[in-house]
This record gives structure tokens, sequence and C-alpha cells, in this order.
């Protein structure tokens, strides 16, 4: 491999593992972000919850018409964009004063980093060809796998040894090293066939219908639907999502091509991923938050829990691909959805004096976790994990073998977006759910109190722990409530990886048994290997 190739390499490489590993860390850093930054408009667990759904609002939104404008300005250039922006808004998410600002933060960040996910991989396809295009996307694979198993680790370290400043802060030295990289060594690409016509419209709906539902909710069940604003944005963000798929029936070049999802399996795969992905995103969101913020475990403790289903992704995902493709692919996607269920059923049964495991670094006498972690914790991370595996390369293989090869890369882009824009509409939802459930089990648990006092909901919010100087009998009522709301969560969000089975069971069957569409082995050989809904 040449210089010029390596460099290439280390700049993608860098450039969507950042996007990926702000992710994992942001769950792992929300309890701290909550208990040490103010909020004046927000309250803790609604500015929690837009840091991570607005993120991924607009990363979802951005990243097709994102790979639009670098093959037509030039994949390089808007890489290297993407790049600075990352860094700018990483340095301004760790320096954020206030929760407004960090969201705010956060919503600029995840507009870079759609510059950056699909860039990296369109820039490896023109770069290399035949093997060494395979071996430079295997590469690639490997290495974004790697963040998947690393990230939670190193994101605890930092969170517990430094400050949830650091995790953010750390990206800095990473953008330098990629900046470098493509700006020295990266060549120029474009796509000889883009046409310089772009749906920005078509984009900015997109952001409106997301945000304004997302917002909307989250913002009136936090003010006990007293807030006009809830209900303004409520109403915005439906206009925007009825008028969506008739804006792009009508737009010479859409953003996202209606006639797509005329082919049976594309539009199955991308409703089970918006259903499988929602539930996913939630999950790792407010699992980060219920075991430091409720149950007490360090941030590196809650980062190392989740190992085991990284090593699983990467052991396991080649194999399942390679069984998929001699099998069929709908048997792998309905039990992998029933598996992950099934694991956060078992969360479901936590009781609320479960034993935190607070490993801490310096401490070696904390290493070993508490039995109730073996008991209560790891046998949901051991079947979730496997159920994932058993779902990444069946999916992606079978949208890529759905659609004609000139679409491959359209198509991609499409689920990658469909994948990250399920969590914040199911955030909402959520939010709804715990905030409901939470203070409905205060007011029952403690007679006489008013779940809708400000002074209460100041001291305890679910999913957090209570300030300072709160009575102990709301302490501990607080903590059961949170409890109550995390098993109705994982019911709901066990439902929806269900449902996502359901969909695949029927609309992936065929009359010839599982086999795909006519054509689509042909189509998969010949296809593109980029990754769609992967991390």
């Amino acid at each position: 491999m040449k210089s010029f190739e390596r460099w290439t390499m280390v700049a993608a490489i860098l450039g969507t593992s950042m996007v990926f590993l702000d992710g994992t860390i942001m769950n792992l850093a929300l309890p701290r972000i909550g208990k040490e930054l103010p909020g004046t408009i927000f309250s803790r667990l609604e500015g929690q919850t837009y840091a991570v759904s607005g993120y991924l609002a607009i990363l979802a939104a951005l990243l097709i018409l994102a790979g639009a404008l670098g093959d037509y300005y030039g994949r390089r250039r808007i890489f290297a964009i993407g790049l600075t922006g990352f860094g700018i808004t990483s340095v301004l998410c760790g320096l954020a004063p206030t929760l407004e600002l960090l969201v705010f933060a956060r919503l600029l960040q995840g507009a870079a980093g759609a510059l950056l996910v699909p860039g990296s991989l369109a820039i490896l396809t023109a770069l290399f060809e035949g093997p060494a295009r395979a071996r430079a996307i295997g590469i690639w694979a490997s290495a974004t796998s790697a963040t998947t198993l690393l990230g939670p680790v190193i994101g605890g370290l930092l969170v517990d040894g430094v400050s949830w400043r650091a995790a953010f802060l750390i990206n800095v030295p990473l953008v330098a090293i990629a900046l470098f990289a493509t700006i020295r060594y990266m060549p120029e690409t474009r796509s000889e066939e883009a046409t310089g016509t772009f749906d920005w419209l078509g984009a900015g709906v997109a952001v409106v219908a997301v945000g304004g539902l997302a917002f909307g909710a989250i913002r009136g069940t936090d003010r006990n639907w007293e807030d006009p604003v809830a209900w303004v944005s409520l109403a915005i963000g439906a206009i925007a999502l009825v008028a969506f798929p008739f804006l792009m029936a009508r737009r010479p070049n859409p953003l996202v091509p209606l006639g797509l999802f005329r082919r049976r399996h594309f539009a199955t795969i991308n409703l089970s991923t918006l259903l499988i992905y929602g539930a996913l995103y939630t999950m790792l969101y407010v699992q980060g938050l219920f075991l430091q913020g409720v149950v007490g475990y360090t941030a590196t403790a809650a980062g190392l829990i989740g190992v085991p289903t990284g090593i699983m992704l990467t052991l396991l995902s080649a194999r399942i691909g390679t069984l998929a493709g001699r099998h069929g692919a709908r048997r792998f996607l309905v039990a992998g959805p029933i598996l992950m269920a099934f694991g956060l059923l078992w969360l479901a049964r936590i009781p609320a004096d479960t034993v935190p495991w607070q490993l801490a670094v310096a401490d070696p006498t904390t290493y070993l976790p508490p039995m109730s972690t073996l008991v209560d914790i790891l046998p949901m991370i051991l079947l979730f994990g496997f159920g994932l595996s058993l779902v990444v390369a069946p999916l992606t293989s079978t949208l890529m073998s759905s659609v004609p090869v000139g679409n491959a890369g359209l198509a991609s882009a499409i689920n990658n977006s469909i994948s990250r824009v399920g969590q914040p509409l199911l955030a909402a939802v959520i939010f709804v759910v715990i905030s409901g459930s939470f203070y409905a089990s205060l007011a029952a648990d403690l007679p006489g109190i008013d779940p809708n006092d400000p002074s209460l909901r100041a001291q305890v919010q679910p999913l957090n722990p209570p300030a300072e100087g709160t009575p102990p009998d709301v302490a501990q009522a607080a903590t059961e409530a949170s409890v109550d709301a995390l098993h109705l969560t994982v019911i709901v969000c066990a439902a929806l990886l269900a449902a996502g089975a359901l969909a695949n069971g029927i609309g992936l069957r065929s009359q010839g048994g599982e086999e795909a569409e006519p054509g689509a082995r042909e189509r998969e050989s010949r296809g593109s290997t980029e990754p769609a809904a992967v991390g």
C-alpha cells in the first residue's frame, strides 16, 4: 500500500470512528452532564435527551445530502470541511457552560458528522479497485468494529478519570491527524454523474419533521402539556411529516426517491431497520443513564459491561453473513430481533436493590463485578449482543441485493439515515413513558405529594440521582420509580424489536422460499460493499 493510500485510510477510519465514538461516549457521559451542567430552559432529563436525539436527528437528515455534496464538489473537500466542523463543535461541546449550549453544539456536531460518514467509504471505493478495494474496506470495517468494542471502555475511563468534557475534547488531536492526512495525502475524487442539483428543501423538511415531533413530545411531557411551544412544535412537525412524501413525489431530484420503496424487500428492510435500530439506540441511551444515575455504576463499569456485545459483533458478523448467504437472510433477521427482545425482557426483572459495580481503575479490589451484575445485567448483554450479531450482516446484504447496482450507494445512505432517525422519534415516546411512569409511581408511593410541584421536579427526575438535601423517603421512592420506568421502557423497546422481526418474517417471504428477489444474487455479487446500518 502506497503512502498516500495508507494516510487516506487513516483519515477515513478516524473520520468515521469519531462520529460513532461520540454517540457511544455520550451515553456514558450523560449522568455527569446532568449533574454538573445547569439548565435554565431544559430540565435534566429533557436536556440529556435532546443532546442524544438532536445529534442523531441532524446526522440522519443530512447523510444523503452530504453524500451528494461530496460527489459533486469533491469528496476530499467535503470530508475536510466535515473534519474541521467536527473538531470545532467538539470543542464547543467540551466547553459548554449550560445544558442549552451543549444541545446547540451537539446539533452542529451532528451536521459536521453527516459530512464524514458517507464520505469515508465513498473515498475508499473511488481510490481502490478490485481486491485492493475489498482489503481496504475490510480494514475500515475492522477498525470501526474496534471502535464499537473499545469506545465504551475509553469513554468510561475518560468520564471517571478525567471529566465528561474530555470525552469531547479528545476529538481535537484525532481531528488534527485526520485533517493533516486529508490535506497532505488524500487525492480528490468526484462523481462524473453528479448533477449539482441538491434537495436542500427535502433535507430541511426532514429535519423539521423529526425535530418538531421529538422536541414537541419531550417538551410537552416535561412541562405537563402547559407549554404552547410544545404544541406548536408538534403541529409543525406533523405537517412536515405528512408533507414529506408528497414533496418527494414532486421534486425533480428528491432526497429520497419513493420509487425504491416499491421494492418489497427494500421497503421491508428499511421498516425493520427503523424499528430495530430505534430500539437499539434508545436502549443504549437509557441503559447508560439507568446504570449510573439510578443503580450507581461508575462510568468505567457501565462502559465495560457492554464489551461482550462488541466482541460478538467483531467475531460473528462475517460468519453470520456467510451463513445468511448460504441459507437465506430471513431466518437470521427474525431470530436476531427476537433474541434482542428476550434480552431486554430479562432487564425488566431487575430489582431496585441491585448492587452496583463501582469499578475504579486505581482500586484493584473493585475489578471483579458483584454477583448482581452477573445475574441482573450480563444475561441481557449476552442475549442482546448475540441477537444483534445475527442482524447486522444479513440486514446489510439483503438491503444491497434489493436494489439495482446503480442505486447501491443511495440505498445505503437511505438505510443509514433511517437507522438513526428512529431514535429521536422513539426517544420522544420513551420520554413520555418514563416521565409519566416516574411521577405516577412517586404519587402512589408518597400519598399527599403533588407530582406536578416544580420544587419536587427540581429535586428528583427520572433516571437521575436525587439532588442533595432530598428527604430520604423521597429519594428512595424516586429510585423505585425510576426502576418502574425502566421496566416499562424495556417492554416498549422489546415490542418494537418483535415488530421488526415480524416485518422481516412477512416482508422477506417469497414464493421460492427464502431467496431474495429475482436477480438479487447476481446484483449482490456485483454490488457495492458499503455497509448499511452498521454503527
